[in-house]
C-alpha cells in the first residue's frame, strides 16, 4: 500500500480540522501538515515534500494556485483543490488537478477524489519504475538523451537495457509526466528523460500538440467535442479521451477539418 504524505492548505480553521478529522478514516493518507496560507505551505512543503495536497483557492495574501508555482516538475504533487466557489474550475484543471471539490464536500465526493490520488500514484510509481531506463541511481548521464529516430521509429533505450523501436505510426498521443514523456500505443505506454519542446521537433507532421504538456497523433482522432471557453474534448479510435487546451484548439480544429474529404 502507498502511503501518500498529504498537506492541507485552507484559511479557514474549521474547514482544516474537518478535513484533517475525515481523512483520519484512510489508512492510505497521511496528513503532514496544516497550513492556513500559502506561505505556510510553502515553508510546510520545503521541510516535507507532498505527494497530495487539498488546497484552497481564495485565500488572503496568495492564492491557492501561486503555491504551485513553487513546485518543480520532477516534485509536483498532486492536486485536490476543495473550494466554495465554481469560478475557478476551468483554470484549476489548467494546471492539471485532480480534483475540483465545492464546499461542503460530501463524503461520496471526497472518496471519489482519494481514488483519483491513489491511481495518481500508482501511475506515477509506474513511471519512475520504468524511468530507470535514463539514469539508473544516477549512474547515466543526465545530458544524454534515451531517443533517437531512425526510418520512422523511435528508438527508447531502457536504461542499460535493450533500444525498443517503436513505429510513430503506431503512437496515439505522448503527454508529460514531470521530466519524463509517456509514449502510448494502442497496449502499451513506453517512458524517456526529455522534455515536449525537444520531442516536438522530431515526431512526423501528422502529430500535433492539443495541451502544452500533450499531442496525438491525429490519424486517430475520431471526434472533436467542443467544450467552454474554446476547448475540445478529443476522442481517440482507441476510446481514450484527452482534452484541448484553448492555445491548440483552433490549430487542431483546421488541422481535422482540413482532412476532411472534398464533397
Amino acid at each position: 500500500m502507498t502511503v501518500l504524505k498529504t498537506l492541507l492548505v485552507d484559511d479557514e480553521e474549521s474547514a482544516l480540522e474537518g478535513l484533517a478529522l475525515r481523512l483520519q478514516m484512510f489508512s492510505d493518507i497521511d496528513v503532514i501538515g496544516l497550513a492556513s496560507s500559502v506561505d505556510e505551505a510553502i515553508t510546510l512543503s520545503q521541510e516535507d515534500v507532498p505527494d497530495l495536497i487539498f488546497l484552497d483557492i481564495e485565500m488572503p495574501g496568495k492564492s491557492g494556485f501561486e503555491l504551485l508555482k513553487q513546485f518543480q516538475p520532477e516534485n509536483y504533487p498532486a492536486v485536490i483543490f476543495i473550494t466554495a466557489y465554481h469560478q475557478h474550475a476551468i483554470k484549476a484543471f489548467e494546471v492539471r488537478a485532480l480534483d475540483y471539490l465545492l464546499k461542503p464536500v460530501k463524503q461520496a465526493r471526497l472518496e471519489e477524489a482519494l481514488e483519483r490520488a491513489r491511481e495518481n500514484a500508482a501511475s506515477k510509481q509506474s513511471v519512475l519504475e520504468t524511468g530507470k531506463l535514463t539514469a539508473q541511481a544516477g549512474d547515466a548521464d543526465p545530458g544524454v538523451q534515451s531517443y533517437s529516430v531512425a526510418n520512422d521509429k523511435l528508438a527508447i533505450r531502457d536504461g542499460t537495457g535493450p533500444v525498443k523501436l517503436v513505429e510513430f505510426t503506431d503512437v496515439y498521443w505522448i503527454d508529460a509526466a514531470g521530466d519524463y514523456m509517456c509514449v502510448h500505443t494502442e497496449n502499451e505506454t513506453f517512458v524517456m528523460r526529455e522534455r515536449m519542446k525537444n520531442l516536438v521537433s522530431i515526431v512526423p507532421a501528422y502529430f500535433q500538440r492539443i495541451h502544452k504538456s500533450t499531442m496525438v497523433n491525429t490519424r486517430y482522432i475520431k471526434q472533436l467535442d467542443p467544450l467552454r471557453n474554446a476547448e475540445y474534448r478529443v476522442h481517440l479510435s482507441n476510446n481514450k479521451v484527452l482534452k484541448a487546451s484553448r492555445t491548440f484548439s483552433k490549430q487542431l480544429k483546421e488541422t481535422m477539418m482540413g482532412s476532411l474529404p472534398a464533397s
